[in-house]
């Protein structure tokens, strides 16, 4: 396959050519004045996804078919990689689902290319209304670690992220414990103290899942658990840059405060994203698409995860925080690489390399793909 158009990593017009899923040939055009050109980099990776398209990682029906034809969603957006997310459920579902996608990934070399790792999203969540969000409260409770080694047990290691709620009881053991096995403690979906956060950290947490959301929706004015995890340095923070989660002004404040390098946006997109306005259920909760295609708990102005793909919320993201395209692309290539232990997305394109090409228009409104090339999946939008 052959790609043309300016080099995200050097600025400059150049020319790849695939083949067998590989880079065969990189051509340096040299430096143009237009920018009537499209761009490329590498392909995004997605830290947080229900599901998206009527199908749900939380699901009862969850299946690899499902799972296929949900990467194939995601690549023709310009998401190669993406991390299943499993939120608040009972034990028997989340050990079921993890196993289904964990088999998927060891049937289809497809879907094991495409699946960065699995993130628990709860039940280890505070129980309050607001900081719980969609979730289902009768399946919150507190931090159990053999429970999760039973979860990573039937993901056969998947597991790369969980989420919890640092006021909980047993958070600081748990945290403690699953940290030493690499895999990432976030906070979220919590209302904790500042001692709590900073327990926390000191035990292993590093991420804060979708920082600003999963809230109380009246807080104090200065003491108050965003503006504590915002301020730790420790804490990557993932971020909903759809523009309805996080207002413009806010997202300008933590690209300022948290810098480039510690923010990953997030689609968090829900199982009913990208489908038709309506109500609908996500599990036993009771949902809406709304007209502009938000979604939201039924009959609320309550958010319940997302509508719009990373290829939306990049462009949200530039326009909120005039911060270039070539440093916004970090929050969903390398920063997201580097939690999750994904090879070669840190690097500029290089003879011999796996195919990792995303060829995309920058227009205001999003990313529009007009070619991919990831490993042997090929493909023009």
């Amino acid at each position: 396959m052959n790609f043309r158009g300016l080099d995200i990593y050097t600025g400059r017009l150049a020319e790849i050519e695939t083949r067998d899923g590989q880079i065969e040939s990189y051509s340096d055009l040299g430096s143009v004045d237009n920018t009537g050109y499209p761009y490329l980099s590498h392909g995004m990776i997605d830290m947080q996804v229900n599901g998206y398209r009527g199908i749900d990682y939380s699901g009862i029906d969850l299946n690899q078919e499902g799972i296929e034809e949900m990467c194939s969603y995601f690549r023709k957006a310009g998401t190669f990689r993406h991390v299943p997310t499993i939120i608040t459920n009972s034990e028997e579902r989340i050990i079921r689902n993890v196993r289904i996608i964990a088999e998927a990934c060891a049937s289809s070399d497809l879907i094991r290319e495409s699946i960065a790792g699995i993130h628990i999203e709860g039940p280890f969540i505070s129980s309050e209304d607001g900081p719980r969000g969609a979730h289902d409260k009768k399946y919150v409770r507190i931090p159990d670690v053999d429970e999760f080694n039973r979860w990573q047990e039937a993901a056969a290691g998947l597991i790369k992220i969980v989420t919890i709620a640092p006021e909980a009881r047993n958070a600081i053991e748990f945290t403690a414990k699953v940290a030493k096995t690499n895999v990432h403690v976030a906070i979220g979906h919590c209302a904790p103290s500042p001692t709590e956060i900073d327990a926390l950290i000191n035990s292993g947490a590093d991420l804060s899942t979708h920082l600003g959301n999963g809230s109380h929706a009246v807080l104090p004015r200065l003491r108050n658990y965003i503006w504590e995890e915002l301020a730790r340095d420790e804490l990557t923070a993932g971020v909903i840059a759809d523009g309805y989660h996080v207002p413009a002004a806010v997202l300008k404040c933590f690209a300022r405060v948290k810098g480039i390098n510690r923010i990953i946006l997030v689609s968090d997109t829900a199982p009913v994203g990208g489908l038709e306005p309506g109500p609908y259920k996500w599990g036993d909760i009771d949902v809406e698409v709304c007209n502009d295609g938000h979604v939201a708990l039924a009959g609320t102005s309550l958010l319940a995860g997302a509508g719009a793909l990373l290829d939306h919320d990049v462009s949200v993201f530039m326009n909120a925080t005039d911060i270039s395209l070539e440093e916004v692309l970090r929050t969903v290539t390398v920063n997201p690489a580097k939690v999750l232990g994904v090879e070669g997305v840190d690097k500029p394109f290089r003879i011999g390399d796996k195919a990792d090409i995303l060829c995309f228009d920058n227009t205001p409104e999003q990313l529009r793909v007009k070619s991919f090339c990831f490993g042997n999946i090929e493909g023009e939008v």
